[in-house]
């Protein structure tokens, strides 16, 4: 039975104090539940032997690549695995899964696109070290990885800034003849990109803020040279960017663990891109939100390095406003990244 957690920000001090302690405890036992029956924690044995990489990369832009299957599925509500290997300064912060025929689209806090190939990639146990990208591109001061995505090859990119502005892009602009360093748009405008998600040209445009709150509309409604895609509350940034329709199913995941699946049915759509939007999650820190079917695989990287991999079924669809369940179990850690694979 899932049953989600009610707000306590209005109870007394003490009494927080007391229920986050024993929920701590719950977690402690969890924990230890779960490395005794570390077996039993797993659905199914790794998948067949496959191509499409897990790819995690570090705030400082350190990368590596890890070959899917080896990621065993576990229980949503688990530990997860401990995955690149950094330094407490240097934490873990994109997550990515492609092919290893395919080509990594990283785009920087600049707003400038960069290609790498993804067998280029140092490829790596679960547990492992990764190799600095940022040293291998011709970066600026001050200039990082803000982004990283597949190469699709057909379609449109869509891409929203931390501002809540967007612009859409045919593949070509990314694709093999990209100038490296090549700007997506204006930076000035804009400001730095938060997200980017494929779409075909004919989807709605699904865009989530740190506080929860989101807005639907079609691509098509976004100009030519992009535009305000959301109007955001003081101190609100967009995080997340995802390509839906009526039909579509969208994971929400907060920075404690917690996620919901957010029916598109009960999430209307605007006529045009640029209103206030509307609550989508109950959360102060949404960190990502990524369209997901129900046979989908949902990887989640938290700061502290763990990966937990789990059916995107075993989160209950809803089509109001919920806290959500909780989705990974975390001890002084948070989320800081969600991508979903299909499987």
């Amino acid at each position: 039975m899932d049953i989600e957690r009610p707000d306590l920000s209005r109870l007394n001090p003490n009494v927080q104090a007391y229920i986050q302690s024993l929920e701590a405890e719950l977690d402690r036992l969890r924990e230890q539940g779960q490395a005794e029956t570390s077996s039993a924690a797993t659905l199914e044995p790794s998948e067949p032997p496959t191509s499409l990489n897990v790819i995690t990369i570090s705030a400082a832009g350190f990368a590596k690549r890890t070959p899917r299957h080896l990621y065993d599925r576990q229980r949503r509500g688990g530990m997860g695995v401990f995955d690149l290997e950094t330094s407490k300064d240097d934490p873990p912060a994109l997550l990515a899964i492609a092919d290893e025929q395919q080509t990594l689209v990283l785009l920087t806090n600049q707003a400038r696109a960069f290609r790498w190939p993804v067998s280029e990639l140092l490829e790596a146990p679960v547990r492992g070290r990764g190799q600095s990208l940022a040293t291998l591109l011709p970066l600026v001061a001050k200039e990082r990885i803000a982004l990283a995505f597949p190469d699709q090859g057909k379609g449109y990119i869509a891409l929203v800034s931390q501002s809540g502005h967007v612009r859409c892009l045919r593949h070509h602009y990314i694709g093999e003849n990209l100038r490296p360093g090549t700007n997506l748009y204006n930076l000035r405008d804009f400001g730095p990109p938060a997200a980017a998600c494929w779409t075909s040209g004919e989807d709605d445009l699904f865009i989530a803020t740190r506080q929860g709150r989101a807005i639907r509309f079609a691509e098509k409604s976004v100009p030519l040279q992009g535009g305000p895609g959301m109007r955001l509350e003081p101190g609100d940034a967009a995080v997340a960017i995802a390509s839906v329709s009526a039909e579509s199913c969208v994971f929400l995941l907060t920075a404690d663990g917690k996620g919901t699946l957010r029916l598109m049915s009960g999430f209307g759509a605007n006529k045009s891109p640029g209103g206030g939007g509307k609550s989508a999650m109950k959360t102060d820190r949404l960190i990502g939100a990524v369209a997901v079917e129900e046979d989908d695989d949902i990887f989640i990287l938290s700061r502290l390095s763990k990966i937990i991999r789990f059916r995107a079924a075993e989160v209950p669809p809803k089509e109001d406003v919920v806290q959500g369940v909780m989705c990974m179990a975390l001890r002084a850690d948070e989320t800081v990244a969600v991508i979903g694979s299909s499987v």
